[in-house]
């Protein structure tokens, strides 16, 4: 029973508090959100335009799409990643060492879970602002096929939980904002060239095939992509378990982290 309360006690944090962190997060975007979400949004549109025009016309068919029919679902998941990753670890990171933003918080009612849980939430908030509207601009170029692509808001919330919980682990371990290269080298670019982005992972061997399986953002692409074209059946269930889990698991950790890294 005790290690139960402990277990549930590391979800409490997700309450009104750190809706109030969410809340002042999104004051300040308000005032920033052109220069917020201008890379977010050119950057994808730029890979869509020079690989699915470009590359794509040299490209055949893959799976009955053409190839940029292929990579759009893709982009939009990449799209939401990098939106995420980028909040979580740089933005705040800045907050917290630079702008002491977290030190001022807790100096009030709300304790440090709740200003890392309102963190997630609003890198969160910026993966599915991101990847809805890179959505919207290729639902206008003729390359959503389905209705079913309506739910694209609710994966792109399991995916901005997934990416902002990884980048503020690492913003919880790193000492110095240059370490930051290294959690975009190592860990969400190999996410954005194996995760089916940009081909069928059956081309790769077998062994790379099963490691990009266990990558978060291939059950992204693959739960867009089937949204994206309407190919939905009960398989896409288990990307959805695996997503979840992977949440649940992986929650405590940002929290402890950033404790460890504040006290220090």
């Amino acid at each position: 029973m005790q290690k139960l309360k402990k277990l549930v006690s590391y979800y409490s944090p997700v309450n009104r508090w750190a809706l109030k962190v969410l809340a002042r997060n999104l004051i300040v975007f308000r005032k920033t959100w052109a220069t917020n979400i201008a890379f977010n949004i050119v950057e994808p549109l730029l890979y869509l335009a020079a690989l699915g025009a470009g590359l794509g016309v040299m490209v055949e068919d893959i799976e009955g799409m053409s190839y940029t029919q292929f990579i759009a679902p893709g982009i939009v998941a990449t799209s939401a990643m990098w939106a995420a990753a980028a909040e979580c670890s740089y933005d705040s990171f800045v907050r917290m060492h630079f702008q002491k933003i977290y030190h001022a918080i807790v100096a009030t009612p709300i304790n440090l879970e709740e200003v890392v849980v309102g963190e997630l939430l609003y890198g969160t908030f910026k993966s599915v602002l991101s990847g809805t509207v890179i959505m919207g601009v290729i639902a206008a170029l003729g390359l959503v096929l389905s209705p079913w692509a309506l739910f694209t808001p609710v994966v792109l919330v399991l995916n901005g939980l997934v990416f902002s919980q990884i980048a503020m682990i690492w913003t919880g371990i790193v000492p110095k904002i240059d370490n930051f290269a290294y959690f975009f080298t190592l860990i969400v670019t190999p996410m954005f060239l194996f995760s089916e982005v940009f081909f069928p992972l059956d081309v790769l061997p077998q062994i790379l095939q099963q490691l990009a399986w266990l990558l978060p953002l291939y059950h992204v692409v693959a739960l867009l992509r089937a949204l994206t074209i309407g190919l939905v059946s009960a398989e896409l269930i288990y990307h959805v378990m695996w997503l979840i889990i992977f949440i649940l698991l992986i929650f405590p950790l940002p929290q402890l982290l950033m404790r460890r890294r504040l006290i220090k």
